[in-house]
């Protein structure tokens, strides 16, 4: 028995290897085309010839995308996507939550709960249905989480989607469900943070320490070394295959948007960063499709990509064109049990701020296990859309006006802000414009039946000319107004045209 035990050991080692051995053999090969592709322009790997990308017109247009989080970490659906990386935090409430529920690490890992990740509700048609329906113009869904598990055909890993549980290629059937529905498709990856996502599983008995499951949950390194100043940086095994891996979701999918989460920004991520743009780049060309990479932080100088603010706003308007990721949900990205919601009137505000401050919004969903998507997130989308139907001329294909608004109530910028701002009033205002016309959206019903607009007075350096008209957008009532020095005072019709902000179009003689 023990002769035969160690002959399966070897076998399995052998397997093992054999698979790796195939699977780098497939980074290298996917590497050395990038470099042919690069290699063609017009794009060239540094920052100075990524400088001369620009952002497409549709994007500029768009104004609101839908972010999916979806993965296996919806199936315990606790705490956060983050999960499969606290649940071997020993001094983590996931950690004793999985112990209690599941059992140790040890008997069931992360990688146990792939069966149950059945997706067997999984519509894509009905998901694109109902952002088209909310009024997004782009939808970004995960095609790899932190926790290494593609949701998409990736070649370099039998851990994924379409090889184990739904056994689907769910990026790729999102991908022409959206594409029917007249949107835009684009995906993320966070693979960078894989490096050091399953660190805690290497301290303790725990199955991130059998080789059998090295593919999926290593490398498992520290994210940071005792005394360093500074992150674990990844080695170039590592980086390969992330560019392998980013490279192929490109040519498989021709997304138009790629997200990146924060950790790129670590100094040896750099030449690989230049890599992919001018591939992705040269690529679009070659589509002759405008596309988009978004980065966190510094990762990417500005003019060569796309800023996304998670959680977050500025508090200023943003000559670049940039962009905000925020979730429906409060307390996780993905799916998890008891979590609260934001309203949809305080969304709407948030994607008026951003689009007056020459940003777009991307919200995000988490769909439970079985491919649904909860209730209260569906409800929040349809009221957005709604508002979108009525209000979406002052939003769609616009752009900043001279100023971004007026107001009392001072908006907290920053990353993990999104709760942080008081409630906006009447007298919140904030301006998007289309060619000379002039849009004024109230972030509520201002207060005592009229609008004044302080910005808009007589002789003001923002507005010298005269107006022509003004209009409320959803109402067929004539307004009465009048133009002072105090400002451009409207008589509000004394019927709302809907529950959230309020848009007035006004023109110049």
């Amino acid at each position: 028995m023990m002769i035969r035990g160690k002959l399966l050991c070897a076998l399995v080692a052998i397997t093992i290897s054999a698979s790796a051995e195939t699977y780098e053999q497939r980074v290298q090969s996917a590497l050395r085309s990038v470099d042919q592709e690069v290699a063609k322009g017009p794009f060239q790997a540094s920052w100075e010839s990524l400088k001369a990308y620009k952002v497409p017109a549709w994007y500029l247009d768009a104004k609101f995308g839908i972010f999916i989080h979806w993965g296996l970490y919806s199936v315990p659906a606790f705490d956060s996507e983050w999960y499969p990386r606290n649940m071997y935090l020993q001094d983590s409430p996931v950690f004793k939550h999985h112990v209690e529920t599941f059992g140790p690490q040890s008997k069931f890992g992360y990688k146990d709960f792939i069966p149950r990740f059945k997706a067997e509700k999984f519509d894509p048609n009905a998901w694109a249905e109902l952002f088209r329906k909310a009024g997004a113009k782009y939808v970004v869904p995960v095609a790899e989480h932190h926790d290494g598990f593609p949701m998409y055909d990736c070649s370099f890993t039998d851990w994924s989607a379409a090889k184990m549980g739904p056994k689907r290629d769910i990026a790729g059937e999102l991908a022409a469900a959206v594409r029917k529905q007249g949107l835009h498709f684009g995906a993320s990856s966070h693979r960078a943070e894989h490096w050091f996502f399953f660190e805690g599983g290497m301290k303790f008995d725990s199955d991130v320490r059998d080789p059998r499951y090295l593919s999926f949950y290593g490398p498992a390194q520290p994210q940071r070394l005792p005394g360093a100043k500074q992150d674990n940086q990844p080695n170039k095994a590592h980086m390969d295959n992330w560019l392998a891996r980013s490279t192929e979701i490109v040519d498989k999918y021709q997304p138009e948007v790629v997200w990146f989460d924060w950790w790129i920004e670590e100094p040896a991520w750099k030449p690989y960063l230049q890599k992919f743009a001018a591939y992705y780049y040269n690529r679009a060309a070659e589509w002759k499709r405008g596309v988009a990479i978004n980065y966190k932080h510094e990762a990417f100088p500005e003019q060569t990509a796309v800023l996304d603010i998670e959680r977050g706003k500025l508090d200023k308007m943003r000559p670049l064109f940039w962009q905000t990721d925020t979730s429906v949900s409060i307390k996780s990205w993905g799916y998890i049990e008891h979590d609260e919601f934001r309203s949809a009137d305080s969304l709407v505000d948030d994607l008026v701020d951003i689009v007056s401050k020459n940003g777009c919004l991307l919200l995000n969903v988490g769909p439970k296990p079985d491919g649904t998507i909860p209730e209260q997130a569906q409800k929040i989308l349809l009221e957005m859309g709604r508002w979108l139907s009525i209000n979406g001329e002052a939003i769609y294909g616009t752009r900043p006006w001279k100023i971004y608004g007026e107001g009392p109530t001072q908006v907290v910028g920053g990353s993990f802000k999104d709760t942080a701002s008081k409630p906006f009033t009447g007298e919140d205002i904030r301006f998007t414009a289309k060619g000379d016309t002039l849009y004024a959206i109230a972030l509520a019903w201002p207060a005592n039946g009229k609008l004044i607009i302080k910005s808009l007075a007589k002789g003001s350096p923002h507005m010298a000319g005269e107006v022509k008209s003004v209009q409320m957008l959803g109402s067929k009532t004539k307004l009465n107004w009048t133009r002072d020095a105090a400002g451009l005072t409207v008589v509000l019709p004394s019927e709302k045209p809907g529950d959230f902000a309020y848009a007035f179009k006004i023109a110049p003689k």
